[in-house]
C-alpha cells in the first residue's frame, strides 16, 4: 500500500527520455489492466517538469485516458544532484531507472535507491556496470531490505528466464542451452535497438575493466555437469533453424551466468552452461552484416539518424533454446546426455515494446510477489530474483510467451 512516507508504489525515473516514454506508457497500461481500486499510484521523474507533463499528455491522448496527467505525480530531479534522488527514492516502492547509458548516469540512483531502502529494477545491457554494482552494494542492500535488478529489459529477461523455463519444462536435468535469436522486422524494415547497440558497443570497449574486475573478485568457477558446451564459430550454420548465426554481444551470458552461480551457490541447484547467438540468415546476410556492423559503428559513434535507425511497428522477436541434459535416473557417469528439448520466448519489438513490457512488469511482481523474492535484499540477476515468482504468467499475458516446442529423449 501507498503510505505518506511513500506515497507512490512506482516510479519511472527518465519518463522524458526516449525509451522512458515507452515505460511510462506501460505503467499506464498496467494501472488499468490490474483494474485495481484504487489506481495503483505511480509518478514519472526527471529534470524538466514541462517535458514530463508533455510525457503524461501524448500517453493521455494515445490510451485515451484524458484524465490521466491529474492521476500520476511528477517529481523533478537530476541524477547529478544527489539530494535530489534521495526525495525521489523516499517516495517510492519500487524505481523503474530509465536513464542511461548506465555506464555513465547509473551508480547515483542505485546508491539513492539503496540507501532508502528502495528497491529499483533497471534495463542495463552492459556487463561491467551489472557486475561493478554487484561488488559495491549487494550487502548494504541486503542490509536495507532494498532487491536492485538489472538487465531487466530485453537485455535479459527473455535469455534469463527463458534458461529457466526450460529447466523447469525439462523431466531430468538440463545441463546446457545455446539461444538463438531471430528479429522479424516489420513493413519499415529492420528494427535496431539503439539503446541495446550503444550497451554492446560500450560492453566491448570495456572488455578489459570487465576482466580485471572478474580477475579481483576470485571466483570459484562454476562446475561444469556433462560435456563442456563447445564455443561456435564466429559465423556458424545452426542446422535447426536453416540459418548462419553470429554470437550475441548483449548481457545475456553475463547474466544467465550469474543467474546459475546463485542458483547452484546459494540454492545448490544443478547449473546449466549457456551460450547466446544470433541468427543473420543465408551467407549473403553474412555479408551484409559485415558492412552493416561499420555502418552501424559510424551512426552510434556520431550520434546521427538515430529516428532513422528504429522502425518500430509490426516488428517482433523470436528467442528459441536449444537444451541438452539427463533424463532421471541417468547421469554424466552414464555417457552423453540423453535428453533434449527446444523452447522458445516470443514477443513484440525488442528495444521498446518488449523491454517496457519486461521492466513493468519486474517492477510488479517486486510489489505484489514479495513472499517469493530471496529472503534478503540484494543486488540480483532477473532470473536470482524472479525464479519463484508469477513473472513467466504476467509476461505471457502482456504477449511475452514462453512455450515449449519439442521435448524428446535421445
Amino acid at each position: 500500500m501507498a503510505t505518506k512516507q511513500r506515497p507512490y508504489h512506482l516510479v519511472v525515473l527518465g519518463a522524458s527520455g526516449f525509451t522512458g516514454q515507452f515505460v511510462a506508457e506501460e505503467v499506464a497500461r498496467e494501472q488499468v489492466a490490474t483494474g485495481q481500486s484504487p489506481r495503483l499510484p505511480w509518478a514519472v521523474a526527471g529534470r524538466s517538469g514541462e517535458k514530463l507533463k508533455r510525457v503524461l499528455e501524448r500517453a493521455a491522448l494515445k490510451l485515451g485516458r484524458p484524465t490521466l496527467s491529474s492521476e500520476v505525480g511528477i517529481i523533478i530531479c537530476d541524477v547529478t544532484n544527489p539530494a535530489s534522488l534521495d526525495e525521489m527514492a523516499k517516495q517510492s516502492s519500487v524505481v523503474l531507472n530509465c536513464v542511461g547509458p548506465y555506464r555513465f548516469y547509473g551508480e547515483p540512483v542505485v546508491k539513492a535507491c539503496v540507501e532508502n531502502g528502495t528497491s529499483c529494477v533497471d534495463i542495463c545491457g552492459e556487463p561491467q556496470f551489472l557486475e561493478l554494482m554487484y561488488w559495491k552494494y549487494h550487502e548494504k542492500a541486503a542490509e536495507k531490505g532494498a532487491y536492485i535488478i538489472g538487465s531487466s529489459g530485453f537485455d535479459s529477461i527473455p535469455a534469463d528466464l527463458g534458461v529457466i523455463y526450460t529447466k523447469n519444462k525439462m523431466n531430468g536435468t538440463l545441463t546446457a542451452v545455446e539461444s538463438f535469436l531471430t528479429v522479424h522486422s516489420g513493413p519499415e524494415g529492420l528494427c535496431i535497438h539503439d539503446g541495446t547497440w550503444k550497451s554492446a558497443v560500450y560492453g566491448f570497449g570495456d572488455q578489459s575493466n570487465l576482466k580485471k574486475l572478474r580477475k579481483e573478485s576470485n571466483l570459484k568457477p562454476v562446475p561444469v555437469v556433462g560435456p563442456k558446451l563447445k564455443r561456435r564459430w564466429p559465423v556458424s550454420y545452426c542446422r535447426e533453424l536453416s540459418s548462419y548465426a553470429v554470437p550475441f554481444l548483449g548481457a545475456d551470458v553475463s547474466v544467465v551466468k550469474r543467474t546459475q552461480r546463485y542458483l547452484h551457490e546459494d540454492l545448490e541447484q544443478s547449473p546449466v552452461q549457456y551460450a547466446a547467438y544470433i541468427n543473420v540468415g543465408g551467407i549473403t546476410s553474412v555479408i551484409k552484416l559485415m558492412f552493416a556492423g561499420l555502418f552501424f559503428l559510424f551512426f552510434v559513434k556520431f550520434g546521427i539518424g538515430r529516428q532513422l535507425l528504429i522502425k518500430i511497428d509490426g516488428s517482433s522477436f523470436t528467442l528459441r533454446f536449444f537444451g541438452q541434459g539427463y533424463s532421471q535416473g541417468f547421469g554424466p557417469e552414464k555417457g552423453k546426455p540423453n535428453i533434449r528439448i527446444c523452447t522458445q520466448v516470443k514477443g513484440p519489438e525488442a528495444g521498446y515494446a518488449a523491454t517496457s513490457i519486461a521492466m513493468v512488469q519486474a517492477a510488479v511482481t517486486l510489489l505484489n510477489d514479495a513472499s517469493d523474492l530471496p529472503k534478503t535484499g540484494g543486488v540480483f540477476t532477473p532470473g536470482a530474483a524472479f525464479f519463484r515468482t508469477k513473472l513467466i504468467d504476467r509476461l505471457n499475458q502482456r504477449g511475452i510467451e514462453f512455450s515449449v516446442i519439442s521435448s524428446s529423449e535421445v
